[in-house]
C-alpha cells in the first residue's frame, strides 16, 4: 500500500501542495482552466461545486501525482533476494511522486540542473510564488503564459541563473506548438532523442522528464545521487561509479528498474542529510 507521508517528504517543496494531519492537499488547474484544492486521506475530496467530469479529472491527477496504482508488492518481491533488500524496511511505501502536467514537470526538471537538490527546491519556490496563483496557504503552478510573461529580470529574482534563459525560451516554444511534451506513446529512447533537439534539454534532464513528468519507467544513470547511493551500497567510491555500471545495474530489473533507481535515489538524500547533521553536531 503507498504511504502517502512518505512519498509527499520525496515531493519538491514547491509550495503548491502540503501534507498535513494525514492528508495531501494539492492546488490543481484542470484541463479547462478551473483551479481548486483537492485532498487525500485514503479517500478522495474534490470541490462539491465541480461537475462530474471536473471530479473526475480531479482525482485522476491525485492518482497520477502520488502513484496510488503502483503495484508494491510486486516491487517488493522483485527486489527482496537483491542487494536492495535492506531498501525496503527503509521507504516501505513509498513511490515515486510524478509532475500534475508535463510543463511543470519540465521547469522543475530544468530547475535542477547542476544545483544541489535544496537549492532548485528554493528557486522553484520562488518561481512558483513569482508568477503562480494563490488558492489559499497554497499556489497553483505557474501556466505557461504567465512564465512567459516574466521579464528577464523578474525571471532573475527566482536565482533561477542561467536556467532562467532555458525556461524562457523552452516555454516560448511550447506555446507555439514547436516543443510537444505529450510524449506518453512514444518509446523511450525516441523521446530522449526529440527532447535533447531542444537546447536547454541534455540527457539527464530528458530521463528526469519523462520518469517525473510523464511516469515512464527510466531514471537519469548520470544524476549524482543515484551514482553516490550506489556507490554507498556497494561499498565503493562514487567516482567509480560511471553511468554505464549504473545501467548494467539496473537494467536487468526491467519495469521495476525506475522505481529502485528512485528508492536508491532517497536512500542518498537520506544518508547525505544525515552525515550533514552529524557535522554540525
Amino acid at each position: 500500500m503507498v504511504d502517502v507521508k512518505k512519498t509527499a517528504e520525496e515531493m519538491i517543496r514547491n509550495d503548491t501542495w502540503e501534507f498535513k494531519n494525514g492528508t495531501f492537499y494539492q492546488a490543481l488547474r484542470l484541463s479547462n482552466g478551473k483551479k481548486g484544492v483537492v485532498a487525500y486521506d485514503g479517500d478522495f475530496h474534490v470541490p462539491e461545486e465541480w461537475n462530474r467530469k471536473e471530479k473526475k479529472e480531479a482525482r485522476e491527477k491525485l492518482r497520477f501525482i502520488l502513484g496510488l496504482a503502483v503495484d508494491l508488492d510486486s516491487f517488493y518481491s522483485e527486489i527482496s533476494d537483491s542487494k536492495f533488500a535492506f531498501l525496503i524496511d527503509e521507504f516501505y511505501g513509498l513511490v515515486t511522486p510524478a509532475s500534475p502536467s508535463p510543463y511543470q514537470a519540465l521547469i522543475e526538471t530544468i530547475a535542477q540542473q547542476q544545483v544541489n537538490y535544496n537549492f532548485a527546491q528554493r528557486t522553484i519556490r520562488n518561481l512558483v510564488k513569482l508568477a503562480g496563483e494563490r488558492l489559499g496557504e497554497l499556489y497553483v503552478f505557474p501556466t505557461a503564459e504567465r512564465i512567459a510573461g516574466l521579464s528577464d529580470e523578474k525571471l532573475r529574482g527566482a536565482k533561477l541563473g542561467y536556467r532562467a534563459g532555458y525556461i524562457k525560451s523552452l516555454t516560448e516554444l511550447y506555446l507555439e506548438g514547436k516543443l510537444d511534451l505529450e510524449l506518453q506513446d512514444i518509446e523511450e529512447s525516441e523521446a530522449i532523442r526529440y527532447l535533447t533537439g531542444f537546447r536547454g534539454i541534455g540527457k539527464w534532464t530528458a530521463e528526469l522528464f519523462l520518469a517525473y513528468g510523464l511516469r515512464k519507467n527510466t531514471y537519469p544513470a548520470n544524476d549524482l545521487g543515484i551514482r553516490r547511493g550506489i556507490a554507498k551500497i556497494f561499498g565503493k567510491r562514487t567516482k567509480d561509479v560511471r553511468e554505464k555500471e549504473v545501467r548494467e545495474i539496473l537494467e536487468p530489473y526491467g519495469k521495476w528498474k525506475g522505481l529502485l533507481a528512485f528508492y536508491i535515489l532517497a536512500y542518498d538524500r537520506k544518508t547525505e542529510a544525515e552525515r550533514i547533521k552529524y557535522r554540525r553536531g
